[in-house]
């Protein structure tokens, strides 16, 4: 069985940083990871994913030069660097795989985490 477990989250003022987690569990072959957020009576959206060899990284506009994704050389964890936070950045962060390459829509990942709260302070 997969598992997905995420950690890093907190409440952190304007302008600053955090590295949010996602371990991976019951993985067997290769899958691409990706990041998404969820704010408060908003839809779930992309943030970033990355492939599985990560050399290949994908953003959202929003967080495009702020937020960078990397995975972990045993491929099972993968990152999510946080800069130059907003307000607007705030929501839940949700770990996902997927058993192809990396994609944008979150309705073609295979597995996902319970997430992580990410609020950020003006």
């Amino acid at each position: 069985q997969v598992q997905l477990v995420e950690s890093g989250g907190g409440l952190v003022q304007a302008g600053g940083s955090l590295r949010l987690t996602c371990a991976a569990s019951g993985t067997s072959g290769s899958y691409a990871m990706g990041w998404f957020r969820q704010a408060p009576g908003k839809e779930r959206e992309f943030v970033a994913a990355v492939s599985w060899s990560g050399g290949s990284a994908y953003y959202s506009d929003s967080v495009k030069g702020r937020f960078s994704i990397s995975r972990d050389t045993d491929k099972t964890t993968v990152y999510l660097q946080m800069g130059s936070l907003k307000p607007e950045d705030t929501a839940v962060y949700y770990c996902a795989v997927r058993f192809r390459g990396a994609s944008r829509l979150e309705g073609e990942y295979d597995y996902w985490g319970q997430g992580t709260q990410v609020t950020v302070s003006s």
